[in-house]
């Protein structure tokens, strides 16, 4: 991990940790509904005050608290344009596997490439540390892989130019 990305990570895990303090909340509009406020907006007392961490102006995470569950939604850092359709491609295809990922949703909020939603059944089922640990390790590795992808793509298409321009030159 570089150096200017471990305050940031810091950041995000500790506010994150903070917003984990999740409890059972039941609807306020329909009796024996247990939904997620910040999804459901139904009730503005149940919500709390959004927060944004921002490393520069492509690299956020937009963290939406509330009673009894938190969504967190994470900007990818995307410095041209090859960078933006890996990252598009990446978060669509990790998206189609949602349900594998039990806290990811299929749908980022918008401004976003990719959103997370834990519940309050999320923190009583699963360890908040390791939730909190699932988090920033995927935003680490997420940056990794955009990488490495990028630089497999420049390679690949070096070898498909050098293949193309020597049937020119022989």
């Amino acid at each position: 991990m570089s150096n200017t990305l471990r305050p940031y990570l810091a950041a995000v895990r500790s506010t994150v940790t903070a917003a984990l303090t999740l409890e059972n909340f039941a609807s306020q509009v329909v009796e024996r509904h247990n939904k997620p406020e910040v999804e459901a907006g139904s009730s503005k007392e149940a919500l709390l005050n959004p927060l944004t961490i921002s490393r520069n102006e492509n690299e956020r995470v937009l963290i939406e608290p509330s009673v009894n569950s938190i969504r967190l939604s994470i900007k990818i850092k995307q410095a041209d344009e090859i960078e933006r359709i890996l990252c598009h491609k990446f978060a669509r295809f990790l998206m189609q596997r949602a349900e594998s990922f039990i806290v990811l949703r299929r749908k980022p909020v918008t401004g976003y490439d990719i959103s997370f939603l834990i519940t309050n059944f999320h923190t009583e089922t699963m360890l908040k540390h390791k939730i909190v640990d699932f988090i920033i390790n995927f935003m680490e590795e997420v940056d990794k892989e955009i990488s490495e992808m990028k630089l497999s793509l420049n390679a690949r298409a070096r070898v498909v130019a050098e293949s193309y321009l020597t049937a020119f030159t022989s």
